[in-house]
């Protein structure tokens, strides 16, 4: 039980202000479909975090790490890009990505945690506590302590904040970390 509880709160803090939370805010505001989007960040941590307990060790060992920067500058770099892509409006006037509201937040996830605090976080619990089951259901329950309400705030500001600004101004906040990341 210590084990997952002392997950859950490493990680809920380290969650905040993370680059994470604002990609809950940019895709709620994007899809404005906040279980989807909630669905697809719960998805994409769960396995993140599973990879990071089983093989997070093993691939630290075999990566040098200015690999594992450029690595993170390039998601980064891929993320603004896809924050400026449009969406397509189909024939019935609904607002759909080419994977939708859950898959596209499966795969931004998915991506922007490689390599992230938490995802080492994981790594350093699984290894401390010994135990994978209970490490990665508190970091998982963790990030989302931290993310679903970016989430339902990003509802609230898509109804005051044209979604184009938004993707403008995310893309440029993925490209300072990729900028930030590089120089470090």
């Amino acid at each position: 039980m210590q084990a997952f509880l002392v997950s859950t709160g490493v990680v809920a803090l380290a969650e905040l202000g993370d680059k994470t939370q604002l990609l809950a805010l940019l895709l709620a505001a994007r899809f404005r479909a906040p279980l989807p989007v909630i669905a697809g960040i719960a998805t994409a941590v769960l396995v993140n975090h599973l990879l990071a307990g089983a093989v997070g060790t093993l691939l630290a060992s075999l990566l040098e790490p200015q690999v594992l920067r450029w690595l993170l500058v390039a998601s980064f770099l891929a993320t603004a890009v896809w924050m400026l892509v449009p969406d397509k409006e189909p024939a019935d006037g609904a607002r759909l990505a080419r994977f939708g509201a859950y898959g596209t937040t499966v795969v931004t996830f998915f991506l922007i945690e490689m390599g992230d605090k938490t995802q080492i976080a994981t790594l350093a619990l699984a290894a401390k506590y010994r135990t994978l089951v209970p490490v990665v259901a508190g970091t998982t329950l963790g990030m989302l302590i931290a993310d679903v309400p970016a989430v339902l705030l990003g509802r609230a500001v898509a109804e005051r904040v044209p979604v184009e600004l938004m993707h403008r101004i995310g893309a440029v906040v993925f490209v300072a970390l990729a900028v930030l990341a590089l120089l470090r």
